[in-house]
């Protein structure tokens, strides 16, 4: 029997009182697994990653549960349990990536670790030493999830990883999200069926502002997710 990470009752998240872009939504997050997370544009994916990142306030849940135990997501106890790569990240546009890891390790309470292997993985080696401010958006998400797979947090939240990156980091990207379940549980949101269904143990898919369907296993094909989204042409 899976043991839950995660488990989030009837979350109800909005912008605007009384127009909700989730609702009713439920889910439960493994540990040690990771889950594909695939809906149509404006179904909300990026408003449930910045609610589960305690970045989005305006929500409520009628239960919230991390390893068995009601939460907030802005409580201490769980910030230093989940680290979030978003879309888009502007932040710490004066800091080069080494400092930027070092910062970030240090929020967490841990001592910076090798990250050679990742460096070299995502072809970032001569950028290094750049302010982040003048690295394009491939190679500033690079540094946002280099941090992200060398903090090896419990909850790994990721949103739209695939964009911008060329070929080689996005292979390379594939292997470690399916190598992932080691450290702990990743979700990640895609609008690319290819990542969803090379690395995914369940898929999850968010339509009407809540999960309509969960695939597994055999299930996890592009053709099932197509079907359930009502696609004619690929995502």
């Amino acid at each position: 029997m899976n043991e839950k990470i995660l488990e989030i009752k009837s979350l109800k998240g909005w912008y605007k009182k009384g127009d909700n872009i989730l609702s009713e939504l439920s889910l439960g997050l493994n540990k040690n697994e990771i889950v594909g997370l695939i809906g149509l544009n404006g179904a909300g994916k990026t408003t449930l990653i910045k609610i589960l990142s305690g970045l989005l306030e305006s929500y409520n849940a009628e239960t919230i549960c991390y390893d068995g135990k009601p939460l907030n997501f802005r409580d201490n106890r769980f910030k230093n349990q989940r680290y979030t790569v978003f879309s888009e990240d502007s932040s710490f546009g004066y800091f080069t990536f080494r400092e930027y890891l070092s910062y970030v390790f240090s929020a967490y309470g841990k001592k910076p670790t090798d990250v050679t292997d990742l460096v070299k993985g995502f072809h970032f080696e001569e950028y290094e030493n750049k302010l982040l401010k003048d690295l394009s958006m491939g190679n500033r998400r690079k540094v946002n999830l280099i941090t992200a797979f060398a903090l090896k947090a419990p909850l790994l939240f990721l949103d739209e990883p695939v964009n911008g990156l060329d070929f080689q980091s996005t292979e390379f990207l594939y292997s470690l999200i399916s190598d992932y379940k080691n450290h702990g549980t990743l979700l990640f949101s895609s609008h690319i069926l290819e990542s969803i269904t090379l690395t995914s143990d369940r898929v999850m898919v968010l339509e009407n502002g809540s999960i309509s369907r969960i695939f597994e296993g055999g299930e996890i094909t592009a053709e099932s997710v197509r079907k359930v989204l009502r696609l004619d042409n690929v995502i």
